[in-house]
């Protein structure tokens, strides 16, 4: 089979793809904290939250933090932080 790289969609495509699978894994692993992500990879769920909402500012699309942190984590952040952020 003969190797062919992503044209410009395609990786557009696949870096969406690699995003929506992360956020399915830190889905799948309610148990591992904010502050264990910030300590051990420098950003959490927030910043992910974050450059959502910078990346949709930049294209002219409104989309506020709130909107962003729902996107990442699933559901409201308030719901998310009673059911699953343990104490520290």
């Amino acid at each position: 089979m003969a190797e062919t790289s992503p044209d410009a969609q395609q990786q557009l495509e696949l870096e969406a793809a690699a995003f929506r699978r992360l956020l399915q894994h830190l889905d799948a692993n309610k148990q591992v904290q904010n502050i264990d992500l910030m300590e051990l990879a420098g950003f959490c769920r927030n910043c992910l939250a974050k450059w959502y909402a910078a990346a949709a500012e930049e294209r002219g699309l409104q989309v506020d933090y709130d909107q962003a942190r729902e996107y990442v984590y699933g559901m409201p952040y308030e719901q998310w932080k009673a059911q699953y952020q343990t104490p520290r």
